[in-house]
């Protein structure tokens, strides 16, 4: 017999504690999707492109005090 189901991590070691009780319970069992990163996946690529871009010498420099003035 097969089911699947959807479970919502918060953090990796919800996985740990999952994958834990279906060993003790001897049931094979198959992870998929994105087990290594509980990030979602649109952050994930726009991180990427922001490190992109800024190797590609896109993006703006700013001093200290210009960054203090954002918070004021």
């Amino acid at each position: 017999m097969s089911i699947n189901f959807t479970a919502y991590l918060e953090d990796p070691s919800q996985l740990e504690a999952i994958t834990t009780f279906m060993k003790s319970q001897k049931i094979r069992y198959e992870v998929s999707g994105n087990a290594e990163s509980y990030y979602n996946i649109d952050f994930i690529n726009k991180i990427k492109q922001g490190d992109e871009d800024l190797l590609n010498g896109k993006g703006k420099k700013v001093t200290l005090e210009e960054l203090d003035q954002l918070w004021k």
